[in-house]
């Protein structure tokens, strides 16, 4: 079961600088990236109570008529709302599908780095909603959480590599990273999904690592192994689930695997599920180069790709603006 292929990660022994603590939780995580891509994180030190108050504000926001969104509304990669039929992640993998059942507001790096054409490209100013601000501050400060643990969880994959702490964060200086509040509505919002539609359709993420705050639901998220096929995933409400994104796979010689994931459409049996996810897109500097370790780490030599020619790649495939008929 995928159950079993996902380890409960506790970040304590790491944390504790004990040599041998260390290495036996890098070594669990160097086996559960090579089958599933997938994690799950406790003893992160997120108070538990911050992404409930974040669901209850932006609940507030996705409620509001259509009207009173569309001002904020923009298209994938951009800051703010992505309205009903904005995306279809199977795109990614290059299998056409009915647009995500789905709504999110979008954030993204926001700290310029003094190059025009990087800043404009990459690092714009973020939007927020007039009408809920208690949003603001609540996900400013939880931004600053989960830049501090992605780079904690970069330090740990590169010593489960056996590689010096700092291989990935040495690329981290200025990085660039997204942020989703994803708003799951049930049928009488979305209506009845298509043949092949979903709340995400099957895909995986473009970057390093992804760290998802989730709630349980019947329509919810599903991780595909080549052992089980599609499965419910694993959910713990202490833990954070992490899965490692495209451009990490690429970079250890496929040694590890991005995990294929998708989100269920809402459920016959409770057609007003409602669920809200927290997702946190870390990425690294702007055009590093991302060469894949060569052997015996890596198993898979891919040439060598412009960080964010790639990630531009990826998000364009997605928006169903850019999409073929």
């Amino acid at each position: 079961m995928v159950g079993s292929q996902v380890p409960v990660i506790d970040l304590g022994p790491w944390r504790s600088g004990d040599p041998q603590a260390r290495a036996r939780t890098a070594a669990r995580v160097d086996e559960a990236l090579r089958v599933a891509g997938f994690l799950l994180v406790t003893g992160h030190g997120v108070d538990p109570s911050l992404p409930v108050r974040i669901r209850e504000a932006s609940r507030e926001f996705f409620r509001l008529p259509a009207a009173a969104k569309e001002p904020y509304a923009v298209t994938v990669g951009g800051r703010g709302w992505l309205g009903p039929g904005a995306e279809a992640n199977s795109y990614a993998e290059g299998t056409a599908s009915p647009p995500d059942l789905k709504e999110s507001w979008s954030f993204a790096a926001d700290e310029p780095t003094g190059v025009p054409s990087v800043d404009a490209e990459w690092f714009a100013p973020n939007a927020w909603p007039a009408e809920v601000p208690a949003l603001r501050p609540l996900v400013t400060e939880y931004l600053g959480l989960m830049r501090a643990l992605s780079d904690e969880l970069l330090e740990l994959l590169a010593t489960a590599l056996g590689l010096a702490e700092d291989h990935f964060t040495r690329h981290t200086s200025h990085p660039t990273w997204g942020f989703n509040l994803n708003w799951y509505p049930g049928t009488e919002v979305v209506g009845p999904p298509l043949p092949g539609q979903f709340r995400i359709g099957a895909h995986t993420d473009f970057g390093t690592v992804t760290v998802l705050d989730r709630q349980r639901g019947a329509g919810g998220l599903q991780i595909h192994t080549d052992a089980d096929g599609w499965q419910d995933a694993p959910y713990d409400p202490a833990a954070l689930t992490v899965n490692i994104g495209d451009l990490m796979a690429r970079w250890t010689g496929d040694r590890w695997r991005a995990g294929r994931h998708r989100v269920l459409p809402p459920p016959p049996d409770t057609p007003a599920e409602e669920l809200i996810s927290l997702v946190y897109f870390y990425e690294c500097d702007p055009h590093t180069r991302v060469e894949s370790l060569p052997a015996p780490v890596g198993r898979v030599v891919h040439e060598p790709v412009d960080s964010h020619a790639y990630l531009r790649g990826k998000l364009d495939a997605i928006s169903v603006a850019t999409t073929p008929e």
